[in-house]
C-alpha cells in the first residue's frame, strides 16, 4: 500500500470495531419471531417531526449560498434563548457562546482533536463509544473514570490531562450527576487547567430527580472558563435525521472552535439552521415528545421488572439500563429469542458486561409488542 493509505489503516486498526456489527446474529434471530422484530438496540427515532420545523425546512429551501459556520443571528438568539428558558441558563455574551455543530456526534468525536489534546482525555467509566473513539482520532489516551480526583496520581499525572468527558443524563446507564459532583469535577479541572465537556443531549428527559447543566448557576456561578456544554435535538425534537446540535460555554474555546471548523469547512446547512430555529421555539413539540417517551417509559420499565430484571439508574434519557446478573450476551439472546433486539452491556465498558440497554424509541404499537412477550414466561 501507498503510506497514506498505510497511515489510515494504521489509524483506523487503532478504533474499536464499530459495536453494533456485532449484533447482526442477535438481529437475525430476533428477525425470525412471527411476529417480527422490535429494534431496542439504537436510540434513533422513530416519531415524526413536527409540522412547524418541517414548514421552516421547506421553506428554507431555495437558499443557494454557503451557510456560516457560526450559524445565523437567528440561530444565535434561539440557541441563547432555549437554554435561558428550558435549563435556566441566563444570557450573559461575556460568559458563554454558543456554535452550532452538525450532529453532537461529528462534534464529540472530534473535538479532543480540534482542541488539540495528545495526553490523557477522561471518559465516563461507562459510556457511549464516540468519546473514546474521539480521543483515540486525536492521538490522545482514554482514561475511565467518574472521579478524576481519585486517579492514581503515580500512574496519570494530572498535568498531562487536556479534557474530561462528562454524559449527564448519561447514555446508556441514565444516571443524573448531581449539582455537588459537577462543581468537584469542575474545580479539580480548574486546578490542574483541564477542560471540561459535558454531554447534555438529554437533559430535557429526566424522569427521576433533577439534572443541572454544567453551565447552570447552581453549578458554576456563572462562571464558565473552561467548560463547554453540548446538546443535540436528535432525542428532543427527533431531528436525529437533520443533524442539529450545539456547543455552548467559555467564549475562548467557542471562538478557538469556530475558527478551526471554519477551516474544515464544518457547517450547518442553512435550511437545517431555519428548522433548528423553528425547533428551539417551540416548547409545545418537546414537551409532546418528551410525554410520548415518558409513556413508553412507564410501560416497559414494569414489564421488564415483572420479567425478572433489574433496572439500575435509569432516572433519565432514553434507556433502561438493567441487569439478571449474567453475562450481557446470554441477555440478549434471551431476549432475540422473544423478537426483541436490545444493547449488550459490553458495548459501553469492560465493567459493564452482566448488563443491556433498552431504548424507548420505538412506536407505542412495538413498545406494547414488547410488554406482551416480556409477560410470557
Amino acid at each position: 500500500y501507498p503510506k497514506a493509505i498505510m497511515a489510515r489503516i494504521t489509524l483506523s486498526s487503532t478504533l474499536p470495531d464499530f459495536p453494533w456489527n456485532l449484533l447482526e446474529p442477535a438481529k437475525r434471530k430476533a428477525g425470525a419471531h412471527p411476529d417480527g422484530l422490535v429494534n431496542l438496540s439504537v436510540g434513533s427515532p422513530v416519531d415524526a417531526v413536527a409540522p412547524g420545523i418541517q414548514l421552516a425546512l421547506a421553506e428554507a429551501g431555495a437558499y443557494p449560498g454557503y451557510p456560516q459556520t457560526i450559524g445565523t443571528a437567528a440561530l444565535r438568539d434561539a440557541i441563547v434563548a432555549s437554554l435561558e428558558r428550558r435549563y435556566h441558563i441566563p444570557r450573559n455574551d461575556e460568559t458563554t457562546a454558543v456554535l452550532p455543530v452538525i450532529g453532537t456526534k461529528e462534534a464529540i468525536a472530534w473535538l479532543p482533536t480540534l482542541l488539540g489534546c495528545r495526553g490523557t482525555v477522561i471518559i465516563p467509566e461507562i459510556a457511549y463509544p464516540t468519546y473514546e473513539v474521539g480521543v483515540l482520532l486525536a492521538g490522545a489516551t482514554p482514561v475511565r473514570s467518574d472521579a478524576p480526583w481519585e486517579l492514581d496520581e503515580e500512574s496519570i499525572n494530572p498535568d498531562d490531562i487536556d479534557l474530561i468527558f462528562l454524559n449527564s443524563p448519561a447514555n446508556p446507564t441514565g444516571k443524573i450527576l448531581d449539582a455537588a459532583h459537577l462543581r468537584k469535577v469542575i474545580d479539580w479541572a480548574r486546578d490542574h487547567d483541564v477542560i471540561v465537556a459535558s454531554d447534555e443531549c438529554y437533559l430535557g428527559l429526566v424522569w427521576e430527580g433533577e439534572a443541572q447543566s454544567i453551565l447552570s448557576p447552581e453549578v458554576t456561578t456563572g462562571d464558565h472558563r473552561n467548560l463547554l456544554a453540548i446538546h443535540s435535538l436528535s432525542k428532543t425534537s427527533n431531528l436525529a435525521s437533520y443533524r442539529a446540535g450545539f456547543l455552548a460555554g467559555d467564549p475562548a474555546i467557542i471562538a478557538e472552535l469556530t475558527e478551526l471548523r471554519k477551516h474544515a469547512g464544518l457547517m450547518v446547512p442553512y435550511p437545517i439552521q431555519a428548522a433548528f430555529v423553528a425547533a428551539l421555539q417551540d416548547d409545545d413539540q418537546e414537551a409532546l415528545q418528551r410525554l410520548r417517551y415518558a409513556q413508553r417509559r412507564v410501560r416497559l420499565l414494569k414489564a421488564v421488572i415483572e420479567a425478572g430484571f433489574t433496572v439500575v439508574n435509569s432516572e433519565g434519557g432514553l434507556y433502561l439500563w438493567v441487569t439478571r446478573d449474567e453475562d450481557c450476551w446470554a441477555t440478549v439472546d434471551w431476549f432475540a429469542e422473544r423478537g426483541i433486539l436490545v444493547a449488550p452491556g459490553e458495548f459501553y465498558g469492560p465493567t459493564s458486561r452482566t448488563f443491556v440497554r433498552l431504548a424507548l424509541t420505538e412506536t407505542d404499537e412495538n413498545i406494547d409488542k414488547c410488554v406482551r412477550r416480556l409477560a410470557k414466561k
